[in-house]
């Protein structure tokens, strides 16, 4: 249950970045949460991949403009985040394995990435 997330950086308002987090085994529910200074961690984006379809889920703050998505092998987790704001400073975590409920940005994870910071300057 490692996982290993890249991609994090300083970028301008309504720039883009990629996060990546690879994982050493297949999860069918991965997420991406935040947590801003100061403020408990939030969920961004979820997605379940039981089989060749996938589910994605936003938290309403980014819809539109992040995209969750998981490589072929489900191994490897992305997310695309456009028109980037200050507002989305924060450091991201990827997190697999839900541990009760539906697989959602807000729902609890058994295993965590170590985090990798996103700053958004005006």
């Amino acid at each position: 249950g490692q996982l290993v997330e890249s991609g994090g950086g300083a970028v301008q308002a309504g720039g883009s970045l990629t996060l990546s987090c690879e994982a050493d085994t297949v999860f069918y529910c991965m997420a991406w949460l935040r947590q801003i200074a100061g403020n408990e961690r939030e969920g961004v984006a979820a997605i379940f991949s039981p089989s060749a379809n996938s589910y994605p889920v936003y938290t309403d703050s980014v819809e539109a403009r992040f995209t969750i998505s998981k490589a072929v092998a489900k191994k490897i987790l992305y997310l695309q985040m456009d028109s980037l704001n200050p507002e989305d400073t924060a450091v991201y975590y990827c997190a697999a394995e839900v541990t009760g409920g539906g697989c959602t940005s807000g729902a609890g994870y058994r295993y965590w990435g170590q985090g990798t910071q996103v700053t958004v300057s005006s």
